[in-house]
């Protein structure tokens, strides 16, 4: 099968199993390293715990997005 016609199987593919197939894809290219996931897990946790106890103040995505838009516009 050529790589076009894979596509065209993909993309009619009901949404559930694209998504599959895109995780497995993208896993395929970035392994997963359990030494970095459970240090992001260390980084999560304690994110959460600041903000919890009010050390850090959140802020809505939105504000966040359009930061980051103004950013790569200059």
């Amino acid at each position: 099968m050529k790589t076009k016609e894979l596509i065209a199987e993909a993309v009619s593919l009901p949404v559930e199993e694209r998504a599959l197939l895109v995780d497995s894809l993208l896993k395929s290219l970035n392994m997963p390293d359990s030494v970095i996931d459970k240090k992001w897990v260390e980084v999560t946790k304690d994110r959460l715990q600041q903000l919890r106890a009010g050390e850090v103040m959140a802020q809505p995505a939105n504000e966040v997005f359009k930061k980051i838009a103004a950013r790569f516009q200059q």
